[in-house]
This record gives C-alpha cells, structure tokens and sequence, in this order.
C-alpha cells in the first residue's frame, strides 16, 4: 500500500471511532448523544437569584433550565421559591452531579434532571425557561422556544440576547446582562 494510502485509511479508520462521547442515562436507550454545544460554566449564586427574580417565579411556576449542568437553578428555584423544576442537560455526568445536589439541598421531591438533548427535548409545560448558552444556540432555540411554549411563558437568558427579539427587560450584572422575554400571543 502507497503510503498516501495509508494515511487515508488510517484517517477513515480514526474518524468512524471518533463518535459521540456522551452516552444517555435512560435504561434501554440505544443511541448516544451528540457531544455539547457549549462548555459548562455555572452563573453565580447571585446571577441564579437576579434570574429567577427577573421571571418572577412563584410556587405556581414550573422551571426548566436548559443546559443545567450541577443544577444550581432548578434547585435554587425549588428550594427559594417553591417552584416545581427540571434540569435537562446533555452531559450524563452534570445530571449524575445535579441529581446528587438536589437530595442535598432538600428539593429532590421538586425537582427533575434529563439527560436529553436540548433540541429534541419536550419542555412544552414550561412556565419560565431559563438559559446560559451561547448566541448562536439561543438563536438556533428560539423557534422550538416560540412554536411549543405557551404565550405568556418568560424566558431568561444569562449573558445572551436573542438577536433581532429585543427583551422586554435588561438587568446588568457585574460584566454581563440578564435578559427577560414573554412568549408571545399567537
């Protein structure tokens, strides 16, 4: 074999075992997940707090937070504000560790981890969603955010707007904002 040969094979072989690394926690799921869109990196406990104050949780609301990582704001919004919450994350890890935190703090009966991919994700009975991504995933979110949450449902964005949908409500924190959007009526 020509040695230009044997580099394309060895990179054909190299790049069909390069899959996905993350791998579902549902027993009996039979596909992997796609590896993370953005790294994890927590807010603060003060950026949580602005945030669930900036969508006005209450006892009545129930809050998912997209790319939940340790679950510091699904468990904040149990545990300060009584809301029902769920966490879904793509990392099998991160909800390993947020499942683990939330019988920590107490909350475990209010809350739920996922390990799902945000895209595919059915989070429909939302009230309040909450995310800390990146620009170009908070775009690509907003139409399934737009098509299957109800009018009303608010939206808070740590640190990324939407684009061209302007929030209704800006809270500057430290070097970042917080953002706030209302689903609209359809």
């Amino acid at each position: 074999m020509r040695p230009i040969a044997m580099l394309f094979a060895a990179l054909a072989l190299l790049t069909a075992s390069c899959g996905p690394t993350y791998q579902p926690l549902q027993p009996g799921a039979t596909t992997r997940l796609r590896t993370p869109d953005v790294p994890y990196e927590p807010s603060s406990p003060e950026v949580v707090d602005a945030m669930l104050k900036l969508a006005g949780v209450t006892a009545k609301d129930v809050v998912y937070d997209l790319g939940s990582g340790d679950g510091r704001i699904p468990i904040a919004a149990a545990r300060s504000y009584g809301a029902r919450a769920v966490g879904i994350d793509i990392d099998p890890k991160l909800v390993a560790l947020a499942k683990q935190n939330a019988v920590q703090a107490g909350v475990a009966d209010k809350v739920t981890f996922r390990n799902e991919d945000l895209f595919e994700a059915d989070f429909s009975d939302a009230t309040v969603v909450t995310l800390f991504l990146w620009p170009e995933i908070n775009i690509k979110l907003r139409p399934k955010l737009l098509a299957t949450l109800r009018p009303g449902t608010r939206i808070v964005s740590h640190w990324h707007d939407m684009d061209d949908w302007k929030p209704e409500q800006t809270v500057r924190m430290g070097r970042s904002n917080i953002y706030l959007w209302h689903i609209p009526a359809r």
